[in-house]
């Protein structure tokens, strides 16, 4: 499994400015990351794995998208921004096969080249390139500093409009009608 030390070295090869942040609690899953760093969520990104079946019966891939914490995009985006004929989140033994990563932890560098990525036009437009971003490692313990500039060169993503208004739902705000 990738880690915090997988990512360190590749960027240290890179010559990118990055910290390694030790977590004051351990996280389930990436949308923890503002309540354990005390920021707020926009500058906590989350990379959430779907599953799609293409247009083409049979062929099944994997595509990343790269949201705020507690953002949960509309499917029916992901699904037209990829071409799939059907989406739905990927199950995490699927998660941890294909990205190496824990599910819930996955961190949007060292993706395998085959598995599309995509982010939030609205993240990418609504962050200055200079501020410092956090995203999981793939440790419980951990959490991966870096300009927002950098993470969005390095990670390659495509910048799709995902932002539908109220389509849009933050998890937080479903937990808190439950």
């Amino acid at each position: 499994m990738k880690d915090a030390l997988t990512i360190h070295r590749a960027l240290l090869e890179r010559e990118t400015v990055h910290e390694i942040v030790r977590l004051p609690i351990a996280i389930a899953n990436a949308d923890q990351l503002p309540k354990a760093l005390g920021l707020p969520a926009s500058r906590c990104l989350v990379t959430r794995v779907y599953a799609c079946n293409d247009v083409h019966r049979g062929h099944r891939f994997l595509v990343g998208v790269i949201v705020p914490a507690g953002v949960r995009p509309p499917t029916e985006r992901i699904r037209l921004a990829v071409g799939a004929r059907l989406i739905r989140p990927a199950r995490p033994d699927l998660v941890n096969t294909v990205t190496a990563y824990a599910a819930g932890l996955v961190c949007p560098l060292l993706l395998p080249e085959s598995m599309p990525l995509l982010i939030d036009e609205e993240t990418v437009g609504g962050l200055p390139v200079d501020d410092v971003v956090y995203t999981a490692t793939g440790e419980a313990s951990t959490a991966l500093g870096i300009r927002a500039l950098d993470l969005f060169a390095l990670s390659g993503a495509k910048p799709v409009d995902l932002a539908t208004g109220a389509d849009q739902i933050r998890s937080t705000e479903v937990a808190r009608k439950v």
